[in-house]
């Protein structure tokens, strides 16, 4: 029906078919809403035995029945309570031993809708179905835990004594450097180069991480490696003397022309001698133990895919032959112990047998060899088993590319599953978090990985929507900057891989040592340190969207964890830029105090922890949603344009009834922030606001 045409020159049919349609009930879709959460599943993580009670919320008065589908059944749900917007509806699912899917079915008239994850459609998929894992349960202290995430070498130097040393040693063809100045920019390759951070800096800075909000630490490596980054790990029992002790610190330095490892006697004494060691491990037992007397818990970063050349399991450097105490590694000795660690491609190459299978082609990291060698797959279960227990207690493994591991993707989980087995006899509560790009679904099945870090459900989409800038710096997509249905388009399908345990303790983060820093993306410029330069990635960053982004970050489902520096203005490029150096004494102080007020708005409501969020409102450079529970009601704004916008968000979606009021609790602008607890009245279910350019505000109901 052409509805230009004027009405009078419709057919009899035609106006028949129009009057039909118009006395048909129309089925308000912005009032239907279920999720995963307390509010509308109990409980949220059922055991094997237990009945799960599902919600379905609808209009007041809006539909004939509704239906909770599962497998095969269809059945009705009762309606237990009403209020003056909204009918709830109920049903119950039966204890069930295996993952199951449900969705719901709600008849109006001749109309058939569906609901699920994807929101109400006329066909059912699959894909978005809300989901039920029997005995599946993340740590309660991690869900919507403030995390900070250190890279120790770049945190802050507490004990000088333990700094690595010019020409200490030699890897990948260049000698270590101590970088003397603690503001200089890393250089384009810079794995040899250390500016000092340890574990004591860390002990110095705990009551910065307290008065900032933090409830967790997740380090990047710390164990014994040649590298400043520590994924090349050299030994996994020891905690580096370079972050820890030196006691014994006898030896000689190498010569400039000289690359050969078995002269670097220093680097030698350092990293093999028991006493540095010992005391190194102590030293992490002490960091643990001051971080939980502040209420801090602390996630260790393991990295079980592969391990390094200079590893005391393969010993290409020959630093372990000689001393006390060691084995001989698999690269010298056709003999040694570890030789089924690896997978050697010669076997007539002994003694220093380098033909063996490196991670993605690289002879410094030595793929692990698991599949091979039960002594090493039980060997790195007592590891994970090791730094759970006293007298380190850590809270939980991060875990350097999980999916990667091993050789095929039936023993990759078969690890996963026994590792986790492993950690939780020890700690129940201890987190397990994997690096993983990509649909992580069918590791979080309840029986291997707790979460992941959050890059497809958090990071880029936040990252497109506010700078328009790939997550590296190494695009710039002019259609997706403020597209605000790409950025719910593409939260919605991703945080549909996720089952509510998992994504309420996902990690999201804007910047880590992996990606340019989040700052730097606002100057939407493409490049790295050895295409533009270092300095360009201070220039032209917009510190509105930065205020912004922390804003989403600290309101949105899953784990607010902060890259060290993030708060207080650090920018940088990609790897290795964006691992500069803490700038004590040259922060952007405003910012760290909106990370503060932020994060305490954060802590202090279970609506942010918890609770449930629903789309509200989007248009170009806008969006805005909802976060909430029984008790809370919050309203998020995001205003990314470069015009002040005046919109009006229908804030009854998330049970805000007319005529309440609603208190602006902080508002971000383009030159600062500010929290005035200026109150707006809801009109027709709805707010208006005005957000100045680049700015956010959080609404909470009065």
């Amino acid at each position: 029906m052409n509805l230009h045409i004027p009405f009078a020159d419709f057919t009899n049919t035609e106006k028949l078919l129009f009057y039909a349609r118009m006395r048909q009930p129309i089925l308000n879709e912005r009032a239907i809403f279920s999720d995963e959460t307390r509010n509308f599943r109990n409980p949220v993580e059922p055991t094997s035995m237990e009945s799960t009670s599902i919600k379905l919320r609808t209009e007041k008065d809006n539909v004939e029945k509704v239906y909770l589908r599962y497998k095969e059944e269809k059945q009705l749900m009762i309606k237990v309570e009403s209020d003056e917007l909204f009918d709830y509806y109920e049903g119950v699912i039966p204890p069930t031993e295996n993952i199951l899917g449900y969705w719901f079915e709600l008849c109006l008239g001749k109309i058939k809708s569906f609901y699920s994850k994807k929101g109400v459609t006329r066909t059912r998929d699959p894909y978005f179905d809300f989901r039920i894992a029997p005995n599946f349960h993340t740590p309660d202290w991690a869900k919507g835990a403030v995390m900070y995430q250190i890279y120790v070498d770049r945190f802050y130097n507490g004990d000088p004594s333990n700094d690595v040393l010019d020409n200490e040693y030699s890897y990948i063809g260049e000698h270590s450097k101590q970088v003397k100045e603690w503001e200089e920019y890393p250089s384009s390759f810079s794995v040899h180069e250390f500016y000092g951070g340890d574990l004591l800096g860390v002990i110095k800075k705990l009551d910065y991480l307290e008065s900032l909000g933090i409830e967790a630490i997740y380090f990047n490596p710390l164990f014994v490696s040649p590298s400043n980054h520590k994924y090349d790990i050299q030994d996994y029992d020891y905690i580096d003397p370079h972050f820890g002790v030196i006691l014994e610190d006898d030896g000689e330095l190498l010569e400039k022309d000289d690359h050969n490892n078995q002269h670097a006697t220093k680097y030698i004494k350092r990293v093999t001698m028991m006493k540095n060691l010992e005391a190194s491990n102590k030293l992490f037992a002490n960091v643990v133990e001051e971080a939980h007397k502040r209420g801090i818990k602390v996630i260790l970063d393991g990295v079980f895919n592969h391990c390094g050349s200079f590893n005391k399991w393969m010993d290409k450097e020959r630093f372990y032959s000689n001393e006390a105490g060691y084995e001989k590694g698999a690269h010298v000795d056709k003999e040694s112990p570890y030789k089924s660690f690896f997978r050697f491609y010669d076997e007539n190459a002994w003694p220093y047998n380098c033909r063996y299978d490196g991670w993605w082609g690289h002879e410094t990291l030595p793929k692990l060899n698991y599949e091979g060698s039960e002594m090493l797959y039980e060997y790195v279960m007592k590891i994970a088993k090791k730094w759970v227990s006293p007298p380190y207690n850590i809270d939980g493994w991060r875990l350097d590319v999980a999916a990667d591991l091993g050789f095929s993707k039936e023993f990759n989980h078969k690890f996963w599953r026994d590792f986790r087995k492993a950690v939780k006899e020890i700690n129940p509560e201890a987190i397990i978090l994997a690096e993983h790009y990509g649909d992580p679904s069918e590791w979080l099945k309840g029986d291997q990985w707790d979460t992941v870090m959050n890059y497809d459900a958090f990071m880029e989409p936040v990252t497109w929507f506010l700078t328009g800038m790939e997550k590296h710096s190494d695009e710039f997509r002019g259609d997706l900057l403020g597209n605000h249905r790409a950025f719910f388009d593409g939260m919605t399908y991703n945080m549909s891989r996720f089952i509510m345990p998992s994504l309420q303790v996902a990690m999201n983060e804007l910047s880590n040592h992996d990606h340019s820093r989040f700052l730097t993306r606002t100057n939407h410029k493409s490049g790295r340190t050895h295409t533009l330069g270092s300095k360009a990635a201070d220039e032209g960053v917009n510190i509105g969207i930065m205020r912004e982004a922390v804003v989403i970050q600290m309101t949105w489902p899953g784990a607010p964890t902060v890259y060290y520096g993030d708060e207080a203005g650090v920018t940088g490029w990609t790897d290795p830029d964006n691992r500069r150096t803490y700038p004590w004494g040259n922060e952007d102080k405003a910012l760290i105090q909106l990370h503060k007020e932020l994060i305490k708005i954060h802590k202090s409501s279970n609506a942010f922890r918890t609770g449930s969020i629903k789309y509200l409102h989007g248009e170009y450079q806008l969006i805005s949603y909802g976060r909430f529970d029984e008790k809370d009601k919050y309203v998020i704004v995001v205003n990314n344009s470069i015009e002040d916008k005046e919109v009006r968000i229908p804030v009854w979606e998330i049970g805000i009834k007319q005529n309440e009021k609603m208190v602006r609790i902080i508002q971000t602008t383009a030159e600062g922030f500010y929290q005035d607890n200026a109150t707006v009245s809801v009109r027709k279910g709805k707010i208006m606001v005005k957000m100045p350019k680049f700015s956010a505000a959080i609404y909470k109901n009065a």
